[in-house]
């Protein structure tokens, strides 16, 4: 029986994945680890990515029982977080960390209970300009909720912000080689990701 991997989240995750033409997991990350799980253990997983473009973590809670429970994964992955900063700048529509996490852990507490592998990868931005940096004393706020909830939960963690700036120091690239607007990754981008999503999978989940 395969393991069935559930990928949530946002722009990031959904990457074109309902426009015509595409693969049900978009072209960006989720269908990377896809590619690169089949080749190593071919028929051992089952993908499932259901990011949706624009989504704050509380679309997530209105739509969790059919993107995600009714779907019964064994292990679901979940980047989220950016549009609940990224709303207060663009839209004057703050989410503040307190109702981030509150609808974080609605999220989470249902697959804790059905005994789901979990694995969080904590919001990022790239600092390819001032507007975008300045998001920076938001987002932190988040990405503590990320790793706070990760440890109380048991589950897997992929800091993202941290993984894209060694990047940079190690490949000596600039923010937009891995996401020209600071937000959406570039293929480059996607597939750092990918790489460490799969890694991060394999430690996590074992086929059934």
């Amino acid at each position: 029986m395969p393991t069935t991997i559930l990928f949530q989240g946002d722009s990031v995750t959904d990457c074109g994945r309902r426009d015509a033409g595409n693969d049900p997991l978009g072209n960006g990350y989720p269908l990377l680890v896809k590619v690169a799980a089949q080749a190593a253990q071919p028929g051992a997983f089952v993908f499932r990515n259901r990011g949706t473009s624009g989504a704050r973590v509380r679309d997530l809670r209105a739509h969790w029982r059919e993107d995600c429970l009714d779907l019964q994964p064994d292990a679901v992955s979940i980047l989220i977080g950016v549009n609940d900063t990224w709303r207060r700048y663009d839209q004057n529509d703050p989410t503040s960390d307190a109702a981030f996490e509150e609808d974080y852990r609605a999220l989470l507490n249902p697959l804790r209970a059905g005994g789901q592998r979990l694995l969080l990868i904590t919001p990022f931005l790239l600092d390819t300009e001032e507007r975008v940096t300045r998001m920076r004393e938001d987002l932190a706020g988040k990405q503590a909720v990320v790793r706070r909830l990760a440890a109380a939960y048991g589950a897997a963690l992929l800091d993202a912000d941290a993984l894209f700036a060694q990047a940079q120091r190690e490949q000596n690239n600039p923010p937009a080689a891995f996401a020209a607007d600071g937000i959406h990754p570039t293929q480059e981008g996607h597939r750092l990701l990918a790489k460490a999503v799969g890694d991060v999978l394999r430690l996590c989940v074992q086929p059934g």
